[in-house]
Order: structure tokens, then sequence, then C-alpha cells
């Protein structure tokens, strides 16, 4: 799975490299070293000017949605916490996640995540989990794929009140290899740029056809370094979570 990872670009910077033409003027999120579950976290996706399900202009848009998608049909918002990942194999079939494939897919830019690796303390013999942070050895973003769903708070009455809506998305993940593989058997799927287009456009529908633009982060070019037990409490923030710590 992918449980943690870093996004620290601003949205000055990740606008030009998803040829994204408006930087959002209000909304902004801060660096995040730790992005966690329910965080709220940058996407780049495509939707309709008059509504998802119109035939408007479509429109490139980078912004926040919560990590952790909703269904539509979900009771409770709690449900996303849990919906953090989607796996590659069955993404296209299972009831949470299959029109949002094939309808509301979103890239998600990353620095890198965190996996761990259980491995014996030296010093007390003990089992203990050591984080990693893998990311690309260029040092480039990464654009995760992901997907993203509109869920309706039934407490809001107006269907015009921005607080009605909420948006929320999950990443797709596979088996890992490489650097990722020796740490944790599952791993995020990224897109290359000249595949922007394509996994962006809401007209692209074949299940098949849009697995098959889907690839390892950095095309497999990845480091992965032992950082700092800090990373596993979600209230530790900072690039220091990133230092390269001995195992």
């Amino acid at each position: 799975m992918c449980g943690r990872y870093a996004s620290t670009r601003s949205p000055q910077e990740l606008a030009p490299l998803f040829q994204v033409p408006d930087v959002p003027a209000k909304e902004t999120l801060a660096p995040n070293w730790n992005v966690a579950p329910t965080d709220d976290v940058w996407a780049v996706l495509e939707r309709s000017s008059r509504g998802e399900e119109d035939t408007g202009t479509v429109q490139r848009e980078l912004r926040p949605l919560r990590w952790g998608l909703v269904p539509s049909w979900a009771k409770d918002v709690k449900v996303g916490a849990r919906m953090i990942n989607a796996r590659v194999e069955t993404v296209h079939e299972k009831p949470a996640y299959r029109r949002a494939f094939t309808r509301r897919r979103c890239l998600l830019p990353a620095d890198g995540f965190y996996e761990w690796e259980q491995i014996k303390d030296p010093a007390t013999g003990k089992a203990r989990k050591q984080p990693y942070f893998i990311h690309p050895e260029d040092e480039q973003v990464m654009a995760l794929a992901g997907l993203y769903e509109y869920w309706r708070d039934p407490a809001v009455k107006q269907d015009d009140d921005p607080a009605a809506w909420l948006m929320t998305c999950t990443i797709i993940t596979t088996e890992a290899t490489d650097a990722a593989g020796r740490v944790h058997p599952r791993m995020p799927l990224a897109l290359t740029p000249d595949h922007y287009d394509a996994w962006l456009d809401p007209t692209h529908q074949d299940p098949d056809e849009l697995r098959a633009l889907l690839g390892q982060p950095a095309e497999g070019h990845l480091h992965a370094r032992p950082v700092s037990t800090a990373v596993n409490n979600v209230r530790n923030n900072g690039p220091h979570l990133l230092d390269e710590r001995a195992e």
C-alpha cells in the first residue's frame, strides 16, 4: 500500500509541470513532508466547466482533494480513511472505484513515499518497523495515479452550498519492484508526462487502454533510504523527516 508520502512543491511549481493554465489563487496547501490519510493533497484533474456529467468545456485544474476516497453512495465520510489505495488488479471492477476509474482520474504530485520494513533491532533483538523514504533518483516530481469522487453531505440542505460537496481521492497501487520491492510488497503507480493527457481525459474510458498507461514511479529508478521513526507520528512534519538515518 501507499499510506504516507511527501508533497512539498508549491502550486506555482506544479502548475507548469502539469500544464495547468491557472495557478490556484485562493486555495493553497502548505508543504507537507508527512502526508497522511484524510489530509488535503494537491491533485491535477480535468472536469467539465458545467459539472461532472455535462458536456461543457473540459478544464485542467490543480486543486486540493481529501485523501481517502468516499464513494458517492457512502453513508458516512469516515469510510474514506480506509480507502486510501485502490489495487490496479481490481480497480476497474470494484464497486467503490469502477465508475471513478472510467470517468474521474487524477494525478497526485509527490516528492516520494514512505514504506516500512520489519527488521530486528540489533540492540534489543526485538522486531521493529524501520521507515524508508522512496523517491526518484533524479529528485523529479512523481505523478501518482489517482481517482477522485464526489460525495454529497446529507446534512447540508442546499446543493449550491460549497459545503454540500466533498471531493476525495485514492492512489492506485501495484506489486512493488526494485528499491520499493525490497521494503514493501506494494507500491504506487505513476504516469510519465507523455501519458498525462490520456489519463486525465474523462472521455477516455477503455479500462485496458487506461491500465496500459500506468507504470512504475520514475520508471523504476528509485532510491530507498532509511529515515527517522519520527515519521510514524502524523503530527511530526518538516524536512528533517527525509534525513537519512542509520538502520
